[in-house]
């Protein structure tokens, strides 16, 4: 009987990819973090609409408790600038890393990139909102779902949302299921 090579297997997993295996943990977890943080409980859900009805207004609005809107938005935009820098810098780090293979930097560039057009976006949507005429607003995506805090004054009226869903679909492609439009008085 021929004894296996064990060296063969330490080949296979190492210093590499027990580096890109922690990065991309550690990637995971910023993006659960901020996924966690904005949608706390004291701001209001929109319900889904309808996706084989061609009227994005059909929204219902949850009650949930009051708070300080200002504070709310503040908060919301440095929880998404801090875990978006921290998945910056781990992406650097992959790039940058001496022990790197050249799939793994190309990889680390292409999600940074994809990144960097995500940002673009929301601020984008961020601002053709606020010139909608809502006084504040902040977006979440991640390439599958979007997320959209509004502030409104009194509740989110379902040609408001309407709006947003338009404002939103001009720009990125989601899926009306992946919609979520949350309202902070």
């Amino acid at each position: 009987m021929k004894k296996p090579n064990f060296r063969k297997l330490s080949v296979v997993i190492g210093k590499r990819q027990i580096m890109l295996a922690g990065m991309t943990l550690v990637l995971g977890t910023a993006v659960y973090v901020n996924y966690a943080m904005s949608s706390g409980s004291s701001i209001k859900a929109a319900d889904k609409v309808d996706t084989k009805s061609v009227n994005y207004g059909d929204a219902q609005l949850v009650a949930a408790a009051e708070t300080d809107s200002e504070d709310y938005f503040a908060q919301a935009r440095i929880d998404r600038t801090t875990s978006r820098d921290e998945a910056i810098e781990t992406l650097q780090t992959i790039m940058n890393g001496g022990d790197s293979s050249p799939e793994e930097q190309e990889a680390a560039s292409e999600e940074a990139a994809t990144m960097t057009g995500l940002i673009e976006k929301e601020s984008k949507i961020e601002n053709l909102v606020k010139a909608a005429g809502f006084s504040d607003c902040v977006v979440y995506l991640d390439g599958e779902n979007a997320n959209i805090v509004v502030k409104s004054d009194g509740g989110l009226i379902e040609s408001e949302a309407a709006q947003i869903k338009d404002i939103l679909l001009s720009e990125v492609d989601v899926a009306n299921e992946n919609i979520r439009i949350y309202d902070v008085e």
